[in-house]
C-alpha cells in the first residue's frame, strides 16, 4: 500500500530540488530518496551511535560531518 502526501516547499528549496530533478517524476523520486537516507541516518545515529558525513574518498578525509538529524 502507499501513501500520498501533500508537501509544501519554500521556493527557494523547491529551487534546489529542481536542481537537482530534471522532470517531474524525477523530483518525486529525489524526495522519496532522501526520505530513506534520512531516515537511514538517524537510525543509525539512534541505535549505533554513528554519524552522517561526507569524506573526500582519494583522501578518505571527512570534509562535512552533518549533524542535528
Amino acid at each position: 500500500m502507499s501513501a500520498r502526501f501533500n508537501l509544501v516547499l519554500s521556493d527557494e528549496l523547491n529551487r534546489r530540488v529542481d536542481a537537482v530533478a530534471t522532470d517531474p517524476e524525477t523530483k518525486s523520486s529525489l524526495i522519496r530518496k532522501a526520505l530513506a537516507m534520512y531516515i537511514a541516518a538517524v537510525e543509525a545515529q539512534r541505535d549505533r551511535g554513528l554519524h552522517v558525513g561526507l569524506f573526500d574518498p582519494a583522501t578518505r578525509e571527512i570534509k562535512t560531518e552533518i549533524i542535528g538529524l
